[in-house]
C-alpha cells in the first residue's frame, strides 16, 4: 500500500507491517512461518473487508482521493495496448490535466481520454492536480472528433475535483469549453463509455461523461460539488463536510439507484489502491463486455437512446408564463 494511508486504514497497515516483519525475521533465521503468515493473511483480508464494507460517505470521498489510487495512465498501461498519446488543442497549448490518444482494447481501436493527476508535487503542478483548463477540454473535443471521423469508440476515464476555476481559465472560455463538450459528446454516432475511476467533480467531470454507458468504480464518487464546497456554502464551514458528503448522495450505490450510472465496478478488498492489477483486470473485463454490446447496436438508435437517457434524468416541469 502506498503511503500515506488513511486514518481508518491504520489497523490494516499495522497488520501488514507485522506480516512483513515476520517474513523478514524468518528469512534471516531460515524458519518456516508459512502457517503463521497464512493465518495473518486471512485476518488481514477479514479486516479489510470489515473496514471497507462500513465506510461512511466522507470516508468514501477519502478513498476516491487516495494518493495511491490508480490514475488514468496507470489503467492505460495495464488495460490497453498500442497507446499513442496526442497533444494540444491546436489553439493555445497542451493541458496535461487531460491525456488522450489512440489505443486498442482487446484489439479494437479506441480513442481514450482521461483526467490525470500527479504522484508528487512537481507532477501535480504540471498537471494542475487533475483540474483542466479550457484547452484541456478542447483537446478532448478534438480527439472525440477524430473518433467520429474514423468510426472508433470513445472511452473516457474520469478523475478530477473539477474544472480549474482560475481567472485565466475563465478568460479563455472555461464555461463555453465545457458546454461545447456536453453538446458534442451527446451528438457522437460512435459508441461512448465513461468510467469514473476516482473523483467525479461537477462540470469538470461531466464534460467527459455524456456517454452511452456511465460506469463507476465501487469507491469512486460523483457529485455536483465537493463536500467541502457544499459545507462552505450551506453551513459556512468546512467542518460540516461529513454532513455534506451524506447529503450529496455521491456514492456508487446512491448513483446507481438514481439511474445516474449504469453499473458499478467492484474494487479489490481494501480499495483499488491496494491492488492495481486486480482493479485493472476488472476494468478491462467490464469495458470489453460493454463495448461489445454497444458495437452491436445501430448507431442512430444508440444515439437516440443516449438523448433519451439524459432527458429523463431528474424531475423538471415546463410551464407557460402569464
Amino acid at each position: 500500500m502506498a503511503a500515506p494511508y488513511l486514518e481508518f486504514e491504520k489497523d490494516i497497515v499495522d497488520l501488514q507491517g507485522q506480516i512483513q516483519n515476520l517474513l523478514e525475521s524468518a528469512d534471516k533465521r531460515g524458519l518456516d512461518v508459512s502457517d503463521e503468515v497464512a493465518a495473518l493473511d486471512k485476518k488481514l483480508q477479514r479486516l479489510r473487508h470489515e473496514t471497507f464494507r462500513g465506510l461512511s460517505p466522507l470516508e468514501r470521498v477519502q478513498v476516491a482521493r487516495h494518493p495511491g489510487r490508480p490514475y488514468t495512465l496507470d489503467y492505460i498501461e495495464r488495460v490497453f495496448t498500442d497507446w499513442i498519446e496526442l497533444h494540444g488543442d491546436r489553439a493555445y497549448r497542451d493541458d496535461e490535466a487531460i491525456v488522450g490518444g489512440w489505443a486498442r482494447l482487446d484489439g479494437i481501436p479506441v480513442v481514450l481520454i482521461g483526467h490525470q493527476k500527479g504522484r508528487d508535487m512537481k507532477e501535480n503542478l504540471r498537471r494542475n492536480f487533475g483540474m483542466p483548463h479550457p484547452e484541456g477540454y478542447r483537446k478532448a473535443l478534438r480527439l472525440m472528433h477524430h473518433a467520429e471521423k474514423f468510426g472508433a469508440p470513445v472511452i473516457t476515464l474520469i478523475d478530477t475535483p473539477g474544472a480549474y476555476p482560475g481567472l485565466g481559465a475563465e478568460e479563455r472560455g472555461q464555461g463555453a469549453a465545457i458546454a461545447t463538450n456536453l453538446r458534442e459528446m451527446a451528438r457522437l454516432r460512435v459508441p461512448t463509455i465513461a468510467v469514473i475511476i476516482g473523483e467525479g467533480g461537477s462540470g469538470g467531470a461531466l464534460a467527459l461523461a455524456v456517454a452511452d454507458r456511465v460506469l463507476m468504480f465501487e469507491h469512486a464518487i460523483y457529485s455536483v460539488i465537493s463536500p467541502e464546497g457544499c459545507a462552505a456554502i450551506l453551513w459556512r464551514s468546512v467542518e460540516h463536510r461529513e454532513e455534506a458528503a451524506a447529503a450529496l448522495r455521491l456514492t456508487s450505490e446512491d448513483l446507481l439507484g438514481f439511474g445516474i450510472v449504469d453499473g458499478v465496478i467492484p474494487e479489490p478488498v481494501g480499495g483499488a489502491h491496494s491492488n492495481w492489477e486486480l482493479a485493472a483486470s476488472t476494468l478491462r473485463d467490464t469495458l470489453a463486455i460493454n463495448l461489445a454490446e454497444l458495437l452491436a447496436e445501430d448507431a442512430e438508435e444508440r444515439r437516440a437512446r443516449r438523448w433519451e437517457r439524459y432527458e429523463t434524468i431528474g424531475i423538471w416541469h415546463e410551464g407557460v408564463e402569464g
